[in-house]
């Protein structure tokens, strides 16, 4: 090694030196502050929902209007094919070969 390969080597090891002591120091500064806080900010999940108990439950439901808030559009009919293209799509694997018959076995 020559001198100018040692002192850039010296360098290098003094930047890593440098940068690996600043990490450990950010983490020593951070543990120390969430320990500061304490346990009062802990995350909490929301209580469950509850539905309010209602007292008339044996009334008969509303009656029904004509004309009320139902939708006036037909309800969307379900997904047919269309019968031409029913037999276009071709099998992504060839058929199957026929599976090969032997001759019974004859018993001795």
């Amino acid at each position: 090694m020559t001198g100018n390969d040692k002192r850039r080597l010296k360098l290098d090891f003094i930047i890593a030196c440098s940068l690996l002591t600043a990490g450990v120091a950010i983490s020593g500064v951070s543990i120390a502050q969430i320990r500061a806080e304490g346990r009062m900010e802990l995350a909490q999940a929301t209580p469950p929902l509850q539905g309010t108990p209602s007292t008339d439950q044996d009334k008969t439901p509303a009656e029904a209007k004509p004309g009320g808030d139902r939708p006036t559009t037909p309800a969307p009919e379900p997904a047919r094919p269309d019968p031409q293209t029913q037999g276009a799509a071709k099998p992504a694997l060839p058929p199957a070969p026929a599976e090969k018959v032997a001759p019974p076995i004859q018993q001795k």
